[in-house]
């Protein structure tokens, strides 16, 4: 309690301090900028922001926010009331966001509950798999769709290998295509893929495309257009027409979904370009992870897709010819579920999941990610778990693809470092791959990254794979990208250079933002 106080009362002070400090700015620099000369009009202006500020302040503790977001919010909008005001509309909003997804949520629980199958998969899954109970029965809680003991899955490794297999796919379709993609590029993959899907329309195949509408923003009208005029149904996820006015913008449907009538489905997290066939000069090679699945795990897929679909459109496709996903014979598939994690979750789904993992592990915590900004939980568990002898590891790009979360990231490393977490940095080009192994039979592949933004904004996909072939895979894998990497050393990071310290800290302060 004595600390909240303390910390109210820096920011009423702090608030305080910069009243004057802006309205003292604004008359003395800013009156020949704008071309008002009235010193009343300036200070008024300066005054109205800088409440308005403080205002949303007041709102940001209310909203309970996790303490590293609410101090950053606050330090923002001290600093810079008027950039904090807009970018508070623009990114930090809250209080909308419950209304918002109300309903979806609402739609989406009856929907896993009327397809929540009732079989025996719970006993099996205790019976063989006893050591993984806690995070099962987790799973289950937190809105997991069935565990599957009978769907083949294939892990595949980079954009050649995944593309070929999904056009492949996308040619045997004969009932109906949906996709689900955060970027969409109209370029040599985009356009080979377009071809195929006005091909398949053609041929009655029903075809239903979701893209997000600030990922896919450079798609030209015209590829949309084409598809649509084909039969082909392509819909915006939550278009945004004015970004400041619209808090939509800061929820992104992350998720990379193919589903090719209803047995095989595509999960991962390589989206639609040329760039990630490894075609772009400054990345190279581009070093992802996608799942393929065949057989009873993707009828969930395919609700979660639905789900979506039916949000943006308002068309409820439930029909039993899309959910008879037929099961793959066998009993040595191992054990797959599907995870859709979202702003309109009650919980942190994937997040949770994530530490229940760390937390789980006995032997070994090996982590890949592109973008690594943990919260306080997951931060925590990672250290915890190397001192206590844990192996585990780290393996990011060496190279950004944005500098901000990139050096936001770094930031993280010394703490790790220093509690006996070994980091690896990718140089044969960029690893976009979002994948975790614990003790080699536990495993997640698919689009969340090990970053707030996932967390907590993103509609996301995952899917948890209990002692599966494809963990066998990933393990070697990480075993052959440990070889094109490099180890980042203790002594040596600590010794870097004070003005790279001083921007990865900087971003790092910003980092529960980005």
């Amino acid at each position: 309690m004595k600390n909240t106080l303390k910390l109210i009362f820096f920011v009423l002070l702090l608030f305080a301090l910069f009243v004057s400090l802006r309205m003292f700015i604004d008359v003395a620099f800013y009156s020949d900028v704008i071309g008002i000369k009235d010193v009343s009009i300036l200070g008024i202006i300066s005054i109205l922001f800088t409440v308005s500020a403080f205002l949303i302040g007041c709102v940001i503790f209310l909203e309970n926010r996790h303490p590293s977001k609410t101090l950053t919010w606050l330090i923002v909008l001290g600093i810079f009331p008027v950039f904090g005001f807009f970018a508070y509309l623009l990114f930090g909003q809250n209080f909308r966001r419950k209304r918002m997804f109300q309903k979806k949520a609402l739609l989406d629980e009856q929907a896993f509950l009327q397809y929540k199958g009732h079989e025996d998969y719970e006993e099996r899954m205790l019976r063989n798999h006893k050591h993984q109970e806690l995070l099962f029965r987790l799973a289950d809680r937190l809105g997991a769709l069935n565990i599957s003991f009978q769907t083949e899955t294939r892990t595949l490794t980079n954009g050649d290998e995944t593309f070929q297999a999904i056009l492949d796919g996308l040619k045997r379709a004969k009932h109906h295509i949906h996709m689900e993609y955060y970027i969409v590029r109209d370029d040599k993959l985009g356009t080979e893929i377009k071809d195929i899907l006005i091909q398949k329309s053609k041929e009655g195949v029903v075809i239903r495309f979701l893209y997000d509408a600030v990922g896919s923003f450079r798609l030209s009208n015209s590829y949309i257009e084409e598809l649509n005029d084909a039969g082909v149904e392509m819909i915006p996820f939550f278009p945004v027409r004015f970004p400041i006015l619209n808090d939509k913008i800061n929820y992104r449907n992350h998720r990379k979904i193919v589903v090719i009538d209803g047995n095989e489905g595509f999960v991962g997290g390589l989206n639609i370009g040329d760039e990630y066939l490894g075609k772009d000069k400054y990345f190279g090679f581009w070093r992802d992870t996608h799942l393929y699945l065949r057989g009873e795990a993707v009828q969930s897929l395919q609700l979660i897709f639905l789900q979506d679909w039916f949000y943006m459109t308002g068309e409820a496709v439930l029909a039993p010819e899309y959910l008879q996903a037929k099961a793959v014979e066998g009993d040595h598939w191992g054990g797959v579920q599907l995870i859709a994690g979202g702003p309109d979750n009650k919980w942190e789904t994937i997040k949770h999941l994530y530490f229940a993992m760390i937390s789980s592990a006995r032997k070994s915590i090996w982590i890949a990610t592109p973008y690594f900004i943990p919260d306080d939980d997951i931060l925590s568990a990672l250290k915890v778990a190397a001192l206590a002898g844990i192996d585990v590891r780290l393996l990011m790009p060496s190279k950004p693809d944005k500098r901000t979360v990139f050096y936001a990231s770094r930031s993280y490393f010394p703490e790790l470092l220093d509690a006996g977490v070994k980091i690896y940095e990718y140089e044969k080009g960029f690893l976009h791959s979002k994948v975790v192994i614990v003790d080699s039979d536990l495993a997640s592949i698919g689009t969340a990254n090990m970053d707030m933004r996932s967390f907590h904004l993103n509609f996301e996909v995952n899917a948890f794979l209990y002692d599966t072939d494809s963990i066998r895979k990933l393990v070697q894998d990480f075993k052959d990208d440990l070889e094109e990497s490099s180890e980042i050393h203790v002594d040596r990071f600590h010794k870097r250079r004070l003005h790279r310290r001083i921007v990865e800290s900087t971003y790092r302060l910003l980092s529960p933002l980005l």
